[in-house]
């Protein structure tokens, strides 16, 4: 609780809100639960909880094909506008697809990301939260999957490296690993992942990890909040206390939350703003409070708007 009221007193720059439009036209097909109704359950609660008009709201661009070529090959982009359907939907794989409108909002959650990594390293934003869609840490560097095409928060890691920062942290609370981001960063001295997710579970991989710099803990079906807070106690900030991150990405995925049956753990809104407090205190110590968080998953409507809205909270010092 004192590293929120000094983050209040110390009077910081705002928490920025980046999303588009577009990031609402992707559609994957009727029924998908990776749905355009996830950003609306998100806004609707924040409007409900007062929190909507405290936040400063950017509009996300794209991202520039210079930008992406950081981390994807020009040959992957071209193959998926290549991809790209004047009409109807084309699948990828089973659970990811693209519909006329899916780059765009790629593009848009892509470059919302590099932008708020921009608006916090510049100090206009202390932190910020990128609501956008399709997620991403499931992409790697050449190969969509889960949902996703375009790593973006990876992108947003590789745009503060570009721009001098020396150490970077990855924290990813999400139900399913991200295994994207841990194939584009396992081998960087510069970049530190902690993960938390479910295990054995959808990718079916992150245990063991990569390399020495991904600090990921399996969680075994049915693990709640006792499981989760031990891990990240245990594990996850002596890491981030060792590394100094100077600048913090969050893949905040509320997928794990007991009311979502996509997975099997039990996690609920407090939960999330433990962590992210946790989080945040470890930015404060170490990178000037510089944070920038990115939704990954969460699809039970009711509990993704409770519970990013309970991480926004925290992020805006309320």
């Amino acid at each position: 609780m004192l590293g929120w009221i000094s983050r209040k007193i110390r009077g910081s720059a705002p928490t920025a809100y980046l999303t588009h439009p577009d990031c609402a036209r992707h559609q994957m097909g009727a029924h998908h639960p990776e749905s355009p109704d996830r950003l609306a359950a998100i806004q609707d609660r924040l409007i409900a909880a007062g929190i909507w008009d405290l936040l400063w709201h950017v509009e996300a661009p794209r991202i520039s094909h210079e930008s992406l070529a950081l981390l994807h090959p020009p040959a992957y982009i071209e193959a998926l506008e290549r991809l790209s359907p004047q009409q109807g939907i084309v699948h990828l794989d089973p659970d990811t697809a693209m519909s006329p409108h899916t780059l765009d909002a790629a593009f848009r959650a892509a470059g919302a990301v590099v932008k708020a990594t921009e608006l916090v390293l510049e100090g206009r934003a202390q932190n910020a939260f990128c609501a956008v869609r399709p997620p991403g840490h499931h992409a790697e560097s050449r190969r969509a999957m889960g949902f996703c095409f375009l790593n973006n928060l990876g992108l947003g890691v590789v745009h503060a490296l570009k721009q001098g920062l020396e150490r970077v942290a990855v924290a990813d609370f999400d139900v399913h690993h991200g295994n994207g981001t841990e194939e584009l960063f396992h081998d960087n001295p510069r970049v530190l992942m902690v993960s938390t997710f479910q295990h054995p579970f959808y990718p079916y991989c992150g245990s063991p990890p990569l390399g020495p710099n991904m600090h990921n803990v399996p969680l075994p079906a049915g693990s709640r909040s006792e499981e989760f807070r031990a891990a990240v106690e245990r594990e996850w900030l002596p890491a981030l206390d060792e590394f100094r991150p100077q600048m913090l990405f969050i893949s905040a995925g509320f997928d794990a939350h007991r009311e979502d049956e996509m997975a099997s753990l039990g996690l609920v809104e407090d939960d999330y703003a433990w962590v992210t407090s946790q989080l945040l205190d470890v930015a404060e110590r170490h990178g000037e409070g510089r944070v920038v968080s990115v939704l990954e998953g969460g699809y039970a409507l009711s509990a993704l708007g409770r519970s990013a809205t309970a991480h926004i909270r925290v992020l805006a010092g309320l």
